[in-house]
Parts: C-alpha cells; sequence; structure tokens
C-alpha cells in the first residue's frame, strides 16, 4: 500500500503551526477498491461530476480483470491512538490492456481537495504502469476542465487531438492527452 504525507505551508508565520500539524494529520494510503467502498465512492463521484457514473458501472469495473479502482483512504485513529477506520478521499479508474495504460476516472472528495490526492492516485498509477510493462498511459479529459488539464501536464501529458462532442451531456469536447513511459535502468 503507497502512502502519502500531505504537504505542509511553508509560510514564516504559520511554521511552528504546521509542524504540531504535521504531526497531527493522517497519511494518506492507496489501495485496490473493494465492493464494500461503493457507497463511499459513489458520494465522491456524485459531490465531483454532474453526470456521474451509476453504481453498476463501478461494479462492472470491479470485476473486469484488465480494470483497477484505486481508492486513496485516509485512515482515522481512535480515541485510544489505534487505526479505527478510513475514510476515501478520492479514487482512480484504469484499465491496462497489453501495454497500455488509459485512464477513465479520476475524482477527489470536496473536502480533501487542493491536498495532493489526484496526484497521489496518478503518481500510483504510473508507477503500477511501469511495474506492468506498460509504454504508454492516455485519458480524455473535458477541454472545460481546467484543474485536471493542469494535472495531467504536469505529469508531462500532451494533447494529441481532439474528441468533439464526445461528452455528449453537453456536448463538451474532450482533449486526447497521452503520455509515453520510459524505464530507467
Amino acid at each position: 500500500m503507497a502512502a502519502l504525507s500531505p504537504r505542509v505551508p511553508a509560510t514564516a508565520a504559520g511554521r511552528r503551526s504546521a509542524e504540531v500539524a504535521v504531526r497531527a494529520r493522517p497519511r494518506f494510503e492507496i489501495r485496490r477498491m473493494r465492493a464494500d467502498d461503493l457507497d463511499e465512492v459513489m458520494e465522491i463521484e456524485r459531490a465531483a461530476f454532474r453526470h456521474p457514473w451509476s453504481a453498476e458501472l463501478f461494479r462492472r469495473e470491479l470485476e473486469h480483470d484488465w480494470s483497477t479502482i484505486l481508492i486513496c483512504i485516509e485512515p482515522l485513529t481512535s480515541a485510544a491512538g489505534g487505526r479505527a477506520s478510513e475514510r476515501i478521499a478520492g479514487f482512480l479508474i484504469y484499465w491496462l490492456v497489453h501495454d497500455e495504460v488509459h485512464i477513465l476516472n479520476v475524482a477527489t472528495d470536496p473536502q480533501h481537495r487542493r491536498r495532493g490526492i489526484a496526484k497521489f492516485l496518478m503518481s500510483e498509477t504510473e508507477r503500477r504502469a511501469l511495474q506492468a510493462g506498460a509504454t504508454l498511459m492516455t485519458l480524455e479529459v473535458r477541454r472545460s476542465n481546467v484543474a485536471a488539464l493542469e494535472l495531467y501536464r504536469g505529469f508531462d501529458y500532451r494533447a494529441v487531438g481532439v474528441r468533439p462532442n464526445y461528452y455528449v451531456d453537453e456536448g463538451e469536447d474532450a482533449i486526447v492527452m497521452v503520455k509515453e513511459l520510459r524505464r530507467f535502468r
């Protein structure tokens, strides 16, 4: 399971409180989604998208060998200090087909936005893609989704085309983006 400590602001005024916050903040972890995560994942999906996927689509993705749903969790501690439960902060769905990974869906819980959750999920997906021998990563993104476009460009994805009216709900185009993976030896 991959883990991430959230970034802490480095402003001079907030340095001391930030140091305390680091100790108090939980680490985020990534694991594969299980069927019992569906209700919480659906809450995030509905909050993130005007036209969310159905629960049935998520169930089908869980059944396919080529599909992986990663979730980023925030472990919650009990009053006694032990791990009591966890809260899902975001998820990413991808397909691995031959040597290509195709990202289908990325969403972060609104309460966890701007905390690096999507970056953490993207990094873990790329790590898994390399481990599986993938050489290419692809995705489509709404032309109007500036935050997602910036995220993907930050991971060195480049636009290679447009799918007109891809998002039929509003007739919006999708930008097709790709990233070639290189192994470091």
